[in-house]
């Protein structure tokens, strides 16, 4: 969990408070299995001028088809590189730097390649750091030392980066600040959440509000759990999210609620906060979802 700090000693407003709840016994696995974590050096290949290209993900072993990777742009210069965060607009721009001789640049590959055609509004960059004399400007003009490295760029600006990345990070990061298309209710400022709560006042359902940060690591881990389960239980409940370090009104809102750490999931039903949880574990926050829901729940 993260710590938000200097927060004012305001009680909330008409909401009523609850502390954290225990755990419950419940777990669930979502995500895909880890990759070994491993960057490698660049300044070593960057200067010998080699040819190889990677224009193709390579494949996994035992995998008979090579992967098609249409969806992916080949970035080969600066010029190339700006254009394309230009064309993208506000649209979450994936840059993966990469590599001929780094294995671990082409076990990753063909899993941006997978995202790429399920995330249909994102934008997905592929630059080979040792094509050319070309693509050494571009990765020393933005400060990559080692591969593979991905950056993620929105509206022309650099928003976050990972030196070195497993594939359920990559895919959390994704989702995470690339979201338009789940089933997550996006909160931009107070009177969201407030519209939000007085649209479900009548259907009595229950809405899971999940406060976070924009760089908080534990609230972009928990988040695929969310945007799954905002798809399996669209009936029942609401899920919405909001980043508490967007712009003032979002902060002023997580001291009103007296949120010192995200991420924090509020439980709202008919206008009142009902409970809340603290923490990132996926099993924990499905457990009280459900506990909210009525159903019983063995701690």
């Amino acid at each position: 969990m993260a710590a938000i700090t200097n927060f004012l000693s305001k009680p909330p407003l008409s909401l009523s408070n609850t502390p954290k709840l225990s755990p419950p016994c419940l777990h669930s696995s979502f995500l895909v299995p880890f990759v070994t974590k491993e960057v490698k050096p660049l300044a070593a290949k960057l200067g010998t001028g080699r040819t190889h290209f990677m224009t193709k993900a390579t494949a996994a072993p035992g995998t008979k088809k090579p992967v098609n990777d249409e969806k992916v742009q080949k970035i080969h210069s600066v010029e190339e590189f700006d254009e394309a965060l230009k064309t993208a607009k506000n649209k979450l721009v994936v840059v993966e730097y990469a590599a001929s001789h780094s294995y671990h640049s082409s076990q990753i590959y063909p899993f941006m390649v997978e995202l790429s055609r399920t995330c249909n509004d994102v934008d997905f960059l592929l630059v080979m750091a040792d094509e050319s004399g070309k693509t050494r400007e571009l990765c020393k003009r933005e400060k990559i030392e080692k591969v593979p490295h991905f950056s993620f760029y929105k509206s022309l600006e650099k928003i976050h980066e990972e030196k070195g990345i497993t594939q359920d990070k990559l895919m959390g990061d994704v989702l995470y600040y690339g979201d338009n298309h789940s089933a997550v209710v996006q909160l931009h400022l107070r009177e969201d959440v407030e519209k939000l709560i007085d649209d479900h006042k009548a259907d009595h359902k229950l809405i899971v509000l999940d406060v976070g940060l924009k760089h908080c690591g534990p609230c972009v881990k928990v988040y695929p759990t969310v945007i799954k389960l905002s798809r399996q239980m669209s009936d029942t409940v609401v899920f919405a999210r909001m980043n508490g370090d967007e712009n003032d009104s979002c902060m002023q809102f997580l001291k009103d609620m007296d949120v010192v750490e995200v991420p924090t999931f509020l439980f709202i039903r008919d206008g009142k906060i009902c409970g809340r949880y603290v923490g990132s574990g996926k099993g924990e926050l499905i457990g009280e979802i459900l506990r909210y829901q009525g159903v019983r729940v063995t701690y």
